[in-house]
């Protein structure tokens, strides 16, 4: 008998069957399965498994079905318990389960995989869960699934190819994993299959030829991967598509020109961001079902087609292409629109289009909420019954070429939460009635004709955050309403125009202001006193006006200034000796005045870049770089001996102040660290995640920025404030996740600097489903990245510049970014090290100022002599998961983070903004990296490995000694940054000043300052 049940035992070993419960009745198998179910689950808030006991039987458990006949488990349905644990291997011994419905919690570690066991099981729901590890294989051997739904983990590894198997499958989702590999043909074997989708994975390779196979297919989403190639042209062919998504990937080739008849069931074509060519197919109008059709960011040209019989058109996205040729006929195709009355997205932004606005967008769907038209080549008039779009909420025509007068009507737009006109040739007045549209956050009407006074009925627009009004004919005084609208927290541009008469002393009401231009107009008087108030004030630009006086000491409570120009007016007097205090300010221009006495030496005046004194002739004195005369005093001599004493008197006092307040800024500093660190939120504006559902559209697609490795960037608007903001929610399903949230709430909070991205607020709640929800609130960035501008051959949603970048934007780029890290290397209370310094962590503002962003992998340098944050545990690659290119080369060598790694990580993205290649460039192989391609080429073949884009058109290189001389020095900084040897790379501090003195050198000689 031993014998025989040995055998029996390496049978089943054989097969891999379950041993657990093999020899014991089904029902007390399924029990004890359950239990051991329970016993793994380590968090049950909801209390759904207290029933799980003896007090009755498993059948009547919560969550728990059984058959009629033989009373086993057929159902296990536990979704949206918030339940905590591993998902224990025992579930495989219940061998009657049908369906298992455990979606919606915080199960972790892998999947078990002797689920293979369950041959009858039809339906697998696991997906918005924490598990890790790869697809087991065993679950191939599940030959009745028909369900398999794994979304929203944390899963990794590739597609086993058995999934092939599994010949009754229906729905396969693994959307939002981190998958990778190719997609295996093998699933073309699945005949039934009605369902894939795989988006926000990183999925590369071709997809398989083999999938035009696919009969019923219906819904193909793969979006957000690594794709490449085409779209297999069988896949047009089959009937039943409903949903066509593969946004986001390199996918190339163009449309056929019968999709519309090959596909007339189609619901949603998306193919946004990819590199299809050629036309837009007419045939589409024939797929009259279509309600989302997003083309946008890839390379379609010629004529748009009529989409008159789509009446269930509801999101059309053609920008960033090539359509249009500048003719009168580009806009026809607006014509078939006029009729769909459930259009609400209308996109055609930076494209060819010319000809006149059509008259007939005013008759678009009164549900239409969003129309982009900026950046193409449209004349005449906005349409006097624009207000019949009664639920616009953004309305875009900037950079075009528009004429006559805003309309009145443009006042019946109550829901309007932008308005962006800027740079076209609109003139007569602002209109009286923009004072109804009190939802308005964002107003744009620079660059234009508009001449009059500001209506003060502009002070009812309560939710203003920008307004720019500059580079117009705008006259009068500025009203004093404007400085009532408290919520003007981001930009006041009045720059340009021919205001006159005094700044009014109610600016001090915009405490929260970050920036205000009025240079270039006649006003004139004394700085208000009232500008004190002004406390988050970064820019001051009041040069070429007529203001005279002294420049008052009220201006040092402005402790967050940065750039403060006061050139071309009539200041007098001394040059206050604050303004060498004021630690975050990186330009001053005094020039031109009629200051006199000396100049003082500390602070910004250190810096001969960054200060402007000329056409002062009074002055004397400051560092010796300036070339100032010396200063002679009329005062009688004191004797050798009294000036000593009262030296030494006034230093030993000062010297007992200093210690004293140094020890009183340090017990102050603890305790406000003690208190900030106590709560994870950075202590702002309070959020909760219903608050970012709605400003994000309920994180719609189309407010999609970005993805990472631990988060999704969406655009938002505030309903609090209508603040613009960029929202980033953390997938805290993937590991690390929320580590990177809290070092990014740490490193944010206590810091703050024009070069870093303005965080607005974080938010730590729950969704919906009781899920744990994270996410930061930063200020928006208008014009995207640095990476979208340095190679991305098409044009990307959101860019407000044309898509190319001089010389002078890109020095001024680095001088952005270099001062950025010297901020947090050595002018925060605790160095920082940023650790993944790259172009998509370098935003760009409405200025083309850059930012930097991303702190989710920064490290705090407590012991400042050993550059490591002993908190961390981590070192080398275990602590720095930065991108390959970038990362230093000893932090593969498992050596500590230091902020030598950041300067390294900055000198090959200096390299990369002015050669234009990538360091990952395929050019580049173990022998030859992009330091030793640009240091090989130093100093007399520069000119051959810069991008040919950089220079201004009509600029060369040839003949041009001073700008060759920039280049040449330039990557020269950015070699000695990038050196291997982490002791001899350049200090970044130093780099800062000689790429300032390099751009101060261009702009000498006529290389013109961005815009």
């Amino acid at each position: 008998m031993d014998t025989v049940m040995l055998r029996l035992l390496f049978i089943l070993m054989a097969f891999q069957l379950p041993l657990c419960f093999s020899f014991l009745p089904g029902n007390e198998t399924d029990r004890l399965s359950l239990l051991a179910i329970k016993a793994q689950i380590e968090d049950d808030p909801l209390g759904r498994l207290k029933s799980w006991n003896e007090s009755s039987h498993f059948c009547n458990w919560y969550g728990v079905t059984c058959g009629r006949k033989h009373q086993r488990v057929v159902q296990l349905d536990l979704n949206s318990s918030r339940l905590a644990g591993r998902l224990a291997p025992d579930i495989g011994n219940m061998s009657f389960l049908r369906v298992i419905y455990l979606h919606d919690n915080k199960f972790s570690h892998y999947i078990p995989p002797e689920l293979g066991f369950l041959f009858r099981l039809r339906g697998l729901y696991l997906q918005i869960n924490m598990f890790i590890g790869e697809i087991p294989v065993n679950i191939s051997r599940c030959f009745n699934l028909q369900t398999l739904s794994v979304a929203m983990n944390n899963l990794t590894g590739k597609l086993p190819a058995e999934l092939g198997l599994l010949t009754n499958l229906q729905q396969f989702v693994v959307e939002r994993n981190n998958l990778v590999g190719e997609i295996p043909p093998s699933l073309a074997n699945i005949s039934v299959l009605e369902e894939i989708y795989g988006s926000q994975n990183n999925f590369q390779g071709l997809i398989p030829e083999r999938f035009g196979q696919l009969r019923s297919l219906q819904s193909f989403s793969l979006g957000q991967n690594n794709l490449s190639g085409s779209i297999p042209p069988s896949t047009y062919n089959i009937s039943s598509l409903v949903i066509l998504s593969v946004l986001v990937n390199q996918l190339h080739g163009s449309l056929p020109h019968d999709i519309g008849q090959t596909l007339p069931n189609l619901e949603v074509l998306a193919v946004t961001r990819n590199r299809f060519t050629g036309l837009i197919p007419s045939s589409l109008s024939n797929a009259s079902n279509l309600n989302l059709l997003q083309l946008s960011t890839n390379k379609f040209t010629g004529k748009v087609p009529t989409f008159s019989r789509l009446q269930n058109l509801q999101w059309l996205a053609l920008g960033n292409n090539y359509l249009g040729k500048g003719e009168d006929d580009d806009l026809d195709f607006l014509v078939s629109l006029a009729n769909i009355t459930a259009l609400q997205v209308l996109q055609i932004r930076n494209n060819n289009f010319g000809g006149i606005m059509p008259k007939i967008i005013s008759n678009f769907s009164a549900n239409l909420s969003r129309m982009f038209f900026e950046i193409n080549q449209i004349r005449g008039t906005i349409p006097t019954e624009i207000g019949n779009l009664i639920n616009l909420e953004y309305l875009s025509l900037e950079r075009n070429h528009l004429a006559g007068s805003i309309p009145s009507s443009i006042g019946k737009l109550e829901k309007l939460y932008g308005l962006y006109l800027s740079t076209n040739e609109f003139s007569g007045r602002i209109p009286l009635t923009l004072g109804n549209v009190t939802s308005l956050n964002e107003l744009y009407l620079g660059g234009n004709k508009l001449q009059g006074s500001i209506p003060s009925t502009l002070g009812d627009c309560r939710h203003l955050v920008t307004l720019i009004l500059s580079e117009n004919k705008l006259s009068g005084q500025i009203p004093k309403v404007l400085f009532g609208i408290s919520s003007l927290s981001d930009r006041l541009y009045l720059a340009y125009n021919e205001f006159e008469g005094t700044l009014p002393s109610e600016v001090g009401q915009l405490e929260m202001l970050g920036s205000l231009d009025i240079a270039h107009n006649r006003l004139s008087g004394e700085i208000p006193e009232s500008l004190m108030n002004c406390k988050s004030l970064e820019s001051l630009y009041m040069e070429s006006n007529s203001f005279h006086g002294k420049i008052p000491e009220s201006l040092s409570s402005l402790a967050a200034i940065q750039f403060l120009l006061l050139s071309h007016n009539n200041f007098t007097g001394k040059i206050p000796e604050f303004l060498g205090r004021l630690r975050l300010l990186e330009r001053l221009n005094l020039s031109f005045n009629d200051l006199e006495g000396e100049v003082p030496v500390q602070g910004v005046f250190q810096n001969v870049t960054a200060v402007s004194l000329i056409g002062n002739p009074k002055l004397c004195g400051g560092i010796p770089q300036l070339n100032l005369s010396r200063c002679t005093s009329s005062k009688p001599k004191s004797s050798t001996k009294v000036k000593l004493a009262i030296a030494i008197a006034c230093g030993f006092l000062g010297l007992i102040f200093t210690v004293s307040f140094a020890i009183f800024c340090r017990l102050r500093k603890r305790k406000t660290l003690a208190v900030s660190r106590s709560s994870m939120n950075i202590p702002f504006q309070q959020l909760t995640y219903q608050d970012l559902l709605k400003a994000t559209a309920g994180f719609s697609e189309d407010n999609l920025i970005g993805t990472g490795s631990f988060s999704t960037v969406y655009k938002g608007i505030l309903e609090q404030d209508q603040t613009v903001v960029a929202v980033k929610v953390l997938n805290l399903l993937n590991k690390g996740a929320s580590k990177s949230f809290m070092v990014e709430c740490e490193a944010l909070k206590n810091i703050r600097h024009r070069n870093l991205v303005k965080v607005v607020t974080a938010c730590s709640s729950i969704d919906f489903q009781g899920n744990d929800f994270k996410a930061l609130v930063y200020e928006y960035m208008v014009n995207g990245s640095l990476e979208q501008w340095l190679y991305s051959t098409d044009k990307t949603v959101g860019m407000q510049e044309p898509r190319s970048l001089n010389l002078i934007q890109r020095l001024s780029i680095a001088v952005d970014v270099a001062s950025a890290l010297d901020y947090l290397h050595h002018h925060c209370e605790t160095p920082i090290v940023h650790c993944d310094l790259k172009p998509s962590n370098v935003m760009l503002d409405a200025d083309m100022t850059a930012r930097v962003g991303d702190f989710g992998l920064a490290r705090f340098l407590h012991d400042t002599s050993t550059q490591v944050d002993p908190n961390s545990n981590q070192s080398g690659t275990g602590g720095i998961r930065g991108t390959i290119g970038y990362i230093a080369p000893e932090y593969g060598m498992r050596s500590e983070v230091t902020t030598y790694g950041d300067v390294y990580s900055y000198g090959i993205m200096l390299l990369e903004l002015f050669t234009g290649k990538r360091p990952t460039d395929a050019m580049f192989s173990e022998e030859l990296n992009l330091h030793k391609f640009a240091k090989m080429a130093l100093p007399n073949h520069v000119g051959e490995i810069v991008d040919s884009k950089i220079l201004e058109e009509g600029q060369e290189l040839t003949g041009n000694h001073k700008i060759m001389e920039c280049l040449i020095a330039v990557i020269e900084i950015a070699v000695a940054c990038s050196v291997e040897m982490p002791e001899e790379r350049m200090n970044i501090s130093n780099v800062t000043i000689q790429l300032q003195k390099r751009r101060e050198i261009l702009l000498g000689i006529g290389v013109h300052r961005r815009r």
